[in-house]
């Protein structure tokens, strides 16, 4: 069984008098363990969907199922518990709260979990450090560089260990070689620990550091391509944790 199910997804909104589709039949299986890209220009309906896959937002029509419970009929206070203890997220915009420092900032989830203080600073901390931010620990957001409050922001949605990691234009505003050090890592976490990465970006390069790319125009899915490389990396990596 495949861990996440998009089936037959139909996303419409209502501007004014018209109506627009966002999503328009959308199928998609996504396996435990895969690095999945969603790949297309702007307003070709990717966020949307990512959106949909998370309980960010509901179908119009179809169904979402994620461990074979479908997650649109889910009522909103279930599905909040759900995401804060199942998936991460990671925004291009970071949304750290400036007034408080990267440990903080990474600690909130457990705050919000109710984790003790000792273990969740001990776990920020290790993430942290493991993003290679141990000297930055007490810096607030204005006191770092785009590509450390990304690693903030990336240690962040790995504090509570969540199955499913949800990322949107993660890169985007961050220079070249940044981005390679940020899509690296999120490979090496996929790899290393088994997690379920499900990034959108606009850009082919970025797009490559996956296993699969889902490829978008107009609210539909117009192709899948298997990266040979990555799918064979993750595999293994797979095998391993069997």
């Amino acid at each position: 069984m495949a861990l996440i199910e998009a089936k037959d997804v139909v996303k419409k909104y209502k501007v004014g008098s018209e109506v627009i589709t966002a999503l328009d039949g959308i199928n998609l299986s996504i396996e435990k363990g895969e690095f999945i890209a969603i790949l297309g220009t702007s307003g070709c309906g990717k966020s949307t969907l990512l959106n949909m896959l998370s309980g960010l937002e509901r179908p119009t029509k179809g169904d979402i199922i994620i461990n074979g419970v479908r997650i649109n009929k889910v009522n909103e206070k279930n599905m909040s518990r759900f995401r804060s203890r199942e998936m991460g997220f990671i925004f291009q915009q970071y949304n750290l709260i400036p007034s408080l420092t990267a440990l903080e900032n990474v600690m909130l989830p457990l705050t919000i979990q109710g984790v003790s203080k000792k273990v969740r600073v001990q776990r920020s901390k290790e993430i942290l450090e493991k993003l290679g931010l141990g000297k930055r620990l007490h810096n607030k957001p204005s006191q770092m560089s785009g590509g450390q409050q990304q690693r903030v922001s990336i240690a962040r949605s790995l504090v509570s260990n969540p199955k499913i990691i949800f990322a949107d234009e993660p890169t985007g505003n961050l220079d070249s070689k940044t981005t390679v050090e940020i899509l690296e890592f999120m490979q090496a976490i996929v790899r290393e620990e088994h997690r379920t990465l499900i990034m959108v970006s606009h850009d082919t390069e970025v797009a490559m550091y996956a296993g699969r790319i889902v490829h978008m125009l107009d609210g539909r899915i117009t192709g899948i391509e298997e990266i040979p490389d990555n799918i064979e990396k993750l595999t293994a990596a797979k095998e391993e944790h069997a």
